[in-house]
């Protein structure tokens, strides 16, 4: 049998649907949803310009637009990447 191997950035999974990236896991009680906005071709290979990030509690009882904690817009997935890892540590840190 072959174990089914997860993406993970600095410890935690990431999930891709089409130009969505969650990070983080639901069972916690924050994620960070990435929405790739913008992209271009380099080499014919796609890649984000432009990226919205919301941090987000993970409580199914919480209608979803009350669900945002903080969001905002970064230029390229690298930077949108750094300020997720950063808001996901600081957030399920936080006493």
């Amino acid at each position: 049998m072959s174990e089914k191997k997860t993406l993970e950035y600095k410890g935690y999974p990431l999930r891709r649907k089409d130009n969505l990236i969650y990070f983080g896991r639901m069972s916690d009680k924050y994620i960070v949803m990435m929405q790739v906005l913008n992209e271009t071709a380099v080499k014919d290979l796609p890649v984000a310009t432009k990226v919205s990030l919301q941090l987000q509690l993970t409580d199914p009882d919480i209608k979803s637009k009350d669900r945002v904690v903080k969001k905002t817009e970064k230029n390229g997935l690298y930077e949108a990447m750094d300020v997720a890892a950063v808001w996901l540590e600081r957030a399920l840190n936080a006493k």
